[in-house]
C-alpha cells in the first residue's frame, strides 16, 4: 500500500504573508505588481513539487471593516496585486506542472463569465486550474458594484449554491467528443452532444451553452474557504478542497471530522475533499535563530496598521479604541464569521489586549503559526497530518521569496525523509496532484443511468 503523502499549496501574497514583510530589506517592495517576482516564486514551488500555488484576491483596495476613508485606503494601499487570472494565465506559459488556483468570488461575478474565464486557464495550463471559491465578506467590496452594504451572509451562500451549480452546468455544455473536427465531411461538432443549460433560479438566468469546450479537467478543482456553517455544508456537497483557518490541533481535528462526516450525506467519499489548514512556517537552524525572525518582524509593524489588520479580521472598527484595553463587545458580523469567530475564541482564550491580538494575528492572520527549526516544524506537521486534523497544508511564507525558499530547502527534505510528500511528481494536472477523479459529464451520466434503467 502507497504511503499516504502531503497535499502543500504555495499561498501568495506579493511580498510574504506577515504584514510587515514588505520593510525586510531583501523583500522587493514593487512585488505586488512585479511579474518576475511571481514568476520566480512559482517556479520555485514547482522545482520543490508543491500542488499549486495559491493566489487570494479582493476586489477593493481597503480591508474589510466597512471604512472607506483616504486613511484607511492609505493603510491597505500594501494589499494592492494583480488581477489572479491574468496572472495566473502568464504563469502557466512559464511553468509545466504545478496547479493554479484563484480565488474569485461568487457575490461580485456572474457565473457565465467565471466558467468561460476558468475554462479559459484550465486548457491554456494543460488542465492545472483550481478555482477557490468565496463569498465576498469585505464590506468595502460592496462599495465597487453598485451597492452600499453586502448582502446578508445568508443570501452570499444561498447565492454561491446557485452559482456554482450554473458553471458546474456551463463546464457540461459541451460532451468530451462532442468536437469531431472531421475536415473530410464538413463536420465541426456533434450536435447531439452540445447541451445549453437553460437555467431559471432564484438568483440567475442562463441559457447556455458555454463558448468553450469542455476543460481538460472537466472542471478545475473546486477550492472552498469558508468554514461557517453554510462554509462547511458548500464544501461537504461540491468542494474537492478546503482551505481553512485553525491554530490548535483540537480545533483542526473537530474541523476535519466535522466536514469529513457530511460527505456521505452527498454519496461522498473521505478522500474525495483535501482539508488544508494554513501553517505559517519560520524556520531557524535553532530555534533562538528562527523566534530571533519572528521577533524582527514582529517589531516592524506599526500600530495603525495592526488595529485596521484586525478590525478587518473581525467587522468592526477599532481605531478609537485603548490598544492595551480588551476587546470591546461585538455585535456578530456580516462579513467573515467563521474567522471573527476564531479571533474571538483566541482573544477571550488567552485574555489578550487589542495590541496582543493584533501581534498574534499580523503574521498568519488567523493561521497557524509554527516558529522553530526544520524537525520541529516537521514534527507538528506530521503530527496534524497523521492524527485527523489535515491532508496538507497551505504554506503561508512569512515573506518572499525567501521565507518560501527556507521551508523548502530545509523542512521539505525532514518531510521527504520521513516519506511524507513527494520526490517528484506523478501526473501533469492539478487533480492528479491531489489524487482526485475526474468528474463525469452530468449529462453523460443521466444519460447512462436512464439507459441503465
Amino acid at each position: 500500500m502507497t504511503q499516504r503523502q502531503l497535499s502543500l499549496n504555495a499561498f501568495i501574497l506579493p511580498t510574504g504573508h506577515h504584514i510587515a514583510a514588505w520593510r525586510r530589506p531583501d523583500v522587493s517592495a514593487q512585488a505586488n505588481h512585479d511579474l518576475s517576482e511571481y514568476v520566480r516564486i512559482t517556479q520555485a514551488a514547482e522545482a520543490a513539487k508543491f500542488d499549486a500555488v495559491f493566489v487570494s484576491d479582493s476586489v477593493a483596495a481597503a480591508s474589510g471593516n466597512g471604512g472607506s476613508s483616504l486613511e484607511e485606503l492609505a493603510l491597505t494601499a500594501r494589499g494592492t496585486r494583480l488581477e489572479p487570472f491574468t496572472l495566473l494565465s502568464a504563469l502557466a506559459a512559464v511553468t509545466e506542472r504545478i496547479g493554479l488556483i484563484a480565488t474569485a468570488s461568487t457575490t461580485y461575478n456572474e457565473p457565465y463569465n467565471l466558467a468561460r474565464r476558468f475554462a479559459s486557464l484550465d486548457w491554456i495550463s494543460g488542465g492545472r486550474a483550481g478555482w477557490n471559491l468565496v463569498t465576498s465578506s469585505a464590506s468595502a467590496e460592496a462599495l465597487n458594484f453598485n451597492q452600499n452594504q453586502l448582502p446578508a451572509h445568508a443570501e452570499r451562500y444561498q447565492r454561491a449554491e446557485e452559482f456554482l451549480d450554473v458553471v458546474q452546468g456551463l463546464w457540461d455544455s459541451w460532451e468530451d467528443d462532442a468536437f469531431i473536427r472531421d475536415k473530410a465531411s464538413g463536420q465541426f461538432f456533434d450536435p447531439a452532444k452540445l447541451h445549453p443549460l437553460n437555467h431559471k433560479g432564484r438568483h440567475y438566468q442562463v441559457r447556455g451553452p458555454l463558448n468553450v469546450a469542455r476543460p481538460p479537467q472537466g472542471y478545475p478543482v473546486l477550492v472552498q474557504a469558508g468554514s461557517s456553517e453554510p462554509g462547511k455544508e458548500i464544501a461537504a456537497r461540491s468542494a474537492e478542497a478546503i482551505f481553512t483557518a485553525h491554530q490548535t490541533l483540537e480545533s483542526a481535528q473537530a474541523f476535519y471530522a466535522d466536514v469529513k462526516g457530511r460527505l456521505a450525506r452527498y454519496g461522498r467519499s473521505a478522500d474525495s475533499l483535501k482539508i488544508l489548514p494554513g501553517i505559517f512556517p519560520v524556520v531557524g537552524h535553532t530555534e533562538e535563530e528562527a523566534q530571533a525572525k519572528y521577533r524582527a518582524l514582529q517589531e516592524q509593524i506599526d500600530p495603525r496598521v495592526g488595529v485596521n489588520l484586525l478590525s478587518g479580521l473581525i467587522g468592526a472598527d477599532l481605531s478609537g479604541y485603548d490598544l492595551d484595553g480588551p476587546l470591546p463587545a461585538l455585535a456578530d458580523t456580516n462579513q467573515n464569521k467563521s474567522r471573527q469567530a476564531l479571533v474571538l475564541e483566541l482573544a477571550h482564550r488567552e485574555n489578550l489586549s487589542i495590541r496582543e491580538l493584533y501581534l498574534r494575528i499580523a503574521g498568519a492572520r488567523g493561521h497557524w503559526t509554527v516558529v522553530g527549526t526544520p524537525v520541529q516544524i516537521a514534527d507538528q506537521i506530521q503530527q496534524w497530518f497523521e492524527n485527523g486534523a489535515a491532508d496538507g497544508f497551505n504554506v503561508l511564507a512569512p515573506w518572499l521569496p525567501g521565507g518560501l525558499d527556507e521551508f523548502i530547502e530545509r523542512v521539505l527534505p525532514e518531510l521527504r525523509r520521513r516519506g511524507l510528500f513527494r520526490e517528484d511528481y506523478s501526473g501533469s494536472t492539478l487533480r492528479e496532484h491531489f489524487g482526485l477523479a475526474r468528474p463525469d459529464n452530468q449529462y453523460v451520466a443521466q444519460e447512462q443511468q436512464r439507459v441503465a434503467g
